[in-house]
């Protein structure tokens, strides 16, 4: 196939952002190197992606209508993919023409419309018809890769729902390029969320976490674009418990590097585990653990901190003194049979984990311990 394309395109300025509004045919999507989608790798800190994975059943949907729409001749599909690149395009402004040179410009980012592409190929395969089929497309030059993240996300949290998860990923990148990239303007929602920092430093948390084998959560998280067969919760619920329970002003440990607070969060979780267990199924690893421990976690280190030592060997003593300290219906919450799936702790609600915080809160002013020091 040739690698140049010449369409008839309307220019579009908003602000700094110059797009052209064209159609495509199928046919040029399947030239080589036209379009990349980038997908965010959880198991990359370095990852530059930003997409949501692929969901094939959703494509195949579509390219199955196509499909059929080939017969009837009344396949319709209105809605513009947006793609985007960081260089230019030749624009004849004489015959409102743009010319396309793949080899130089390509790829394209898909920063939205991935499954209407994939879909449309999938039909494409199934009738050739499909490759004459045309699509109309906005694309936007001069566009850096930050950029095309930013747009992902804007268009995405402003028109439809993007996955938490994914969300998280994208708010920490944008947190962490923060006075050291251009990032266009964003909605102000967005913008104080990535000012603040807080997906950043709970996924700092989560990540530590799930990579840490010789930790209890080892494993056991799924993070976004992750399908862990393993996992028994996800990264989005632990990444909301620890920014609304974790990340607060009262918490001591915010004197500390935040590589100390990470090990010593994962010491407190060592220490609810030897007391607790980790045989599964266990309630203990799904979102009523996560949500009573990370509310516990605050209390309990405002206590630690007195002591001035956070090993897991002094941890788990104090741990065990609140839990035989406390008293009615949640008594059994220290206990392994407690958290075993079907039991007490699979039908606790919001309402029932706040009391139960509030009970451990009493038993902990209850505690006593005091750290042996060597003379």
């Amino acid at each position: 196939m040739d690698n140049k394309i010449s369409r008839p395109a309307s220019i579009v300025r908003q602000g700094e952002l110059t797009l052209y509004a064209t159609s495509l045919k199928v046919s040029d999507l399947l030239i080589s190197n036209f379009y990349s989608v980038e997908i965010l790798d959880p198991d990359d800190q370095t990852d530059k992606g930003y997409q949501r994975l692929l969901n094939k059943a959703r494509a195949k949907k579509l390219a199955d209508y196509i499909v059929t729409g080939q017969e009837t001749k009344d396949a319709f599909l209105p809605t513009s993919v947006f793609l985007a690149t960081d260089k230019d395009i030749d624009f004849n402004p004489l015959n409102n023409t743009i010319e396309i040179n793949i080899d130089k410009v390509g790829p394209f980012s898909v920063v939205d419309g991935q499954h209407r592409i994939e879909g449309l190929k999938m039909a494409a395969d199934k009738d050739k018809r499909v490759l004459d089929f045309e699509i109309p497309v906005n694309i936007a030059t001069n566009l850096s890769k930050i950029a095309q993240m930013c747009h992902f996300l804007i268009v995405n949290t402003t028109q439809k729902s993007v996955e938490k998860g994914v969300e998280q990923r994208i708010y920490a990148r944008l947190t962490n390029a923060l006075e050291i990239e251009d990032i266009p303007n964003l909605p102000r929602w967005i913008s104080n969320s990535v000012q603040k920092g807080e997906d950043e430093k709970a996924l700092q948390y989560v990540d530590f976490l799930n990579k840490n084998n010789d930790g209890p959560w080892y494993n056991r998280i799924e993070m976004a674009n992750d399908d862990n067969k393993n996992a028994t919760v996800n990264q989005k619920s632990f990444v909301k418990s620890i920014k609304r329970y974790v990340l607060v002003a009262n918490n001591p440990l915010t004197i500390y590097s935040s590589d100390k607070q990470h090990k010593i969060f994962s010491n407190y979780w060592k220490a609810i585990t030897n007391i607790l267990g980790t045989n599964e199924p266990s309630v203990l690893f799904k979102y009523n653990g996560v949500e009573l421990f990370c509310k516990f976690c605050v209390p309990f280190f405002n206590k630690l901190i007195n002591i001035g030592d956070f090993k897991v060997t002094t941890i788990e003593p104090l741990l065990t003194q609140v839990f035989d300290n406390m008293e009615g219906d949640y008594a059994g919450v220290g206990h392994t049979e407690f958290w075993v799936k079907g039991g007490k702790a699979s039908f606790l609600n919001s309402g029932a984990i706040n009391v139960i915080n509030t009970e451990m809160v009493k038993a902990l002013h209850q505690s006593n311990l005091v750290k042996d020091i060597d003379i």
